[in-house]
């Protein structure tokens, strides 16, 4: 593993308990980072913090992230138990049914929306405040290839990605001249727990666009996400990177 230095930044990791956000908190602490783990899953959480523990300081809030209330309350927690917040990761995120768009009801196109686009809003709207107290941060968002060429039975998830691409160009330049450098990587398909959601010929289509002709994995995430949200990322913001072993054409 390369070494970074995170010493004495603070972080968030949204859907911190499992998965890509898992990889991502133990890299950051790995660096030297404190970290905090929201998750809707208190027992996930629990288990993760266990985890963890070994590496660094880790807190954790159980938070409901499409609830405005609960965010704003988390984050203020968050400030309470760190003093400042650096770094944000907002990782959480659910695939949803697979379908046509037109089979797709409302209710399954609006909790999609509201995980994987509303929630980044939100955190962000609740979190970039604290980080304009120090004039710094760094705030990586997880979106999807899906959201740079679009998944077929899987219009909701591609358009929500979509949605975390375009937010995080948008605030990139909104907040270039704070000290916050925003920027989002667009994975392919990794390896986790949320293939457990998705239908088996969708996961065959996905691997089938990816060059190498394998998934990615966490760890890869992980490093990358590092990266962005250290002092060496310091001219690049509204930035877009691929993950996608070659599936990426722009």
């Amino acid at each position: 593993m390369n070494q970074l230095d995170l010493k004495g930044r603070n972080g968030i990791v949204t859907g911190g308990a499992r998965g890509i956000g898992l990889a991502i908190a133990t890299r950051l602490l790995q660096s030297g980072a404190r970290v905090c783990l929201w998750d809707r899953d208190a027992a996930a959480l629990n288990e993760a913090k266990g985890k963890l523990a070994a590496l660094g300081t880790v807190a954790t809030v159980t938070v409901d992230l499409t609830d405005p209330a609960a965010v704003s309350t988390a984050a203020a927690a968050t400030k309470a138990e760190f003093g400042s917040i650096h770094l944000l990761v907002n990782n959480a995120g659910i695939a949803g049914v697979n379908g046509k768009l037109w089979e797709c009801t409302p209710e399954q196109w609006r909790v999609v929306i509201d995980t994987n686009l509303n929630a980044v809003f939100l955190v962000c709207r609740a979190v970039v405040p604290v980080m304009l107290e120090k004039q710094y941060g760094r705030i990586v968002n997880i979106a999807s290839i899906a959201g740079k060429e679009g998944n077929p039975n899987a219009a909701h998830y591609s358009a929500a990605k979509a949605g975390v691409i375009a937010l995080t160009k948008s605030l990139g330049k909104e907040l270039a001249q704070n000290g916050i450098l925003v920027n989002c990587i667009t994975p392919a398909v990794i390896q986790t727990d949320i293939l457990k959601q998705v239908a088996q010929y969708h996961i065959d289509y996905m691997l089938s666009k990816i060059p190498m002709g394998r998934f990615g994995k966490v760890d890869e995430a992980a490093a990358l996400v590092a990266w962005l949200c250290s002092d060496d990322c310091s001219f690049t913001t509204g930035g877009v990177f691929d993950l996608s072993g070659g599936r990426a054409t722009y």
